[in-house]
């Protein structure tokens, strides 16, 4: 069977301009927004949060999955777009109840004042300035945010996915994977945005671990140990702990020997767990 064609857009046929103080690539690959829409499940939950939607390439796939898409954009000259010739172009598709434009900032916005207590999932072309923070968010969310999937810069998306003794694991790569199971999907070239980055992006899906709830550290706790130890990632945990003042026989462990990118996650809870009960017992 033959493969698809879809027409490709630029920003410019929608009286859209990619700004580049905030980071903006459009999409323009209705090919691959389609394996991006596809990468979530939409099971569990019957709303999805889409980051930067620009000219909805990507969003109306995803409203096409039957499911409410709350459409969260900075620029105000998309806002315009998707609010008034958005839902004309694909009036077939769209209706008040499946789609609904905010234009607000993702960072500084409580969900709880959109979703309430009530799960959503997450999904985007998130811009590359701001995409590490997105996912820190994410994980301060986690109780209500099951799945999420979008492109990142390659090289993010390789950090965020790597498993412990990869020279790209680090502090992004033990948070995000104690909480969930993340996944490399593919690799985008530059030649499908609008304009096109000087970089490849990679897709990525987080699904939310079964026993997120259930770690036996708090996050916070965790938080504080992977940084100081990735601060300085070619000491032993030995040195780059040594702020915290952990008792001697604690420092003598064999974890302490070793630098962080050898530090499974499992290890690192393991170890932020032990961190709190002494420090509980003091």
């Amino acid at each position: 069977m033959a493969k698809k064609q879809f027409k490709k857009y630029t920003s410019q046929d929608k009286g859209v301009t990619a700004k580049k103080h905030l980071g903006q690539h459009f999409l323009k690959d209705e090919s691959i927004a389609v394996r991006i829409a596809d990468c979530l499940t939409y099971n569990g939950y019957d709303q999805v949060l889409e980051i930067g939607p620009g000219t909805g390439v990507l969003t109306k796939h995803v409203i096409r999955k039957g499911i409410k898409v709350t459409a969260m954009e900075l620029d105000s000259e998309s806002v315009v777009y998707l609010k008034h010739s958005f839902p004309i172009e694909h009036q077939k598709i769209v209706s008040p109840a499946t789609f609904e434009v905010l234009e607000a900032d993702f960072l500084k916005q409580d969900l709880s004042q959109i979703f309430g207590d009530e799960p959503f999932a997450i999904v985007g072309n998130f811009p590359y300035n701001i995409s590490t923070q997105i996912v820190f968010k994410t994980i301060e969310n986690r109780e209500q945010i099951p799945e999420f999937g979008g492109m990142f810069q390659k090289e993010v998306a390789q950090r965020i996915c790597a498993d412990h003794g990869s020279k790209t694991y680090g502090i992004l790569s033990v948070l995000t994977q104690a909480y969930y199971d993340a996944d490399y999907l593919f690799t985008v070239g530059p030649e499908v945005f609008d304009p096109p980055p000087r970089v490849h992006s990679g897709v990525l899906l987080l699904t939310r671990k079964q026993n997120h709830d259930q770690l036996s550290c708090s996050y916070d706790k965790l938080r504080q140990v992977v940084k100081l130890a990735f601060q300085q990632r070619r000491k032993t945990l030995r040195n780059s702990l040594k702020s915290m003042n952990l008792p001697d026989e604690m420092r003598e462990q064999e974890i302490f020997s070793l630098r962080p990118e050898q530090i499974s996650v499992d290890e690192f809870v393991k170890l932020t767990t032990e961190i709190e009960e002494i420090e509980k017992s003091q």
